[in-house]
């Protein structure tokens, strides 16, 4: 069956730097494009950004020039680089993958950006 875990959260300073990891299972990765979205307290979940199959990248305006989203589908991975990171981007962060129109997530890791 479908997996994916997210993991790599924790507390981070304004400023600071974290790399998150989606591990995916129960379907050929390198064939499908890869989410990662995020929910922060009281708000509603908001797509971070995209990568294809191919490799291409799609990020949100919020995240634009500080996070990168990249997978290696030798290890089944995409990862989400987050940099330059501020409060308000304290979520958690999950990873989705769609897949004949069923969309399947993980269970999420949490990011606080807090000093």
């Amino acid at each position: 069956q479908v997996q994916l875990v997210e993991s790599g959260g924790g507390l981070v300073q304004p400023g600071g730097s974290l790399r998150l990891s989606c591990a995916a299972s129960g379907f050929t990765f390198s064939s499908y494009g890869m989410h990662w979205y995020r929910q922060a307290p009281g708000k509603e979940r908001e797509l971070v950004g995209f990568i294809s199959s191919g490799g291409n990248t799609v990020d949100a305006d919020s995240v634009k020039g500080r996070f990168t989203i990249s997978r290696d589908n030798a290890k089944n991975t995409v990862y989400l680089q987050m940099s330059s990171l501020k409060r308000e981007d304290t979520a958690v962060y999950y990873c989705k993958v769609r897949i004949n129109r069923n969309d399947y997530w993980g269970q999420g890791t949490q990011v606080t950006v807090s000093s």
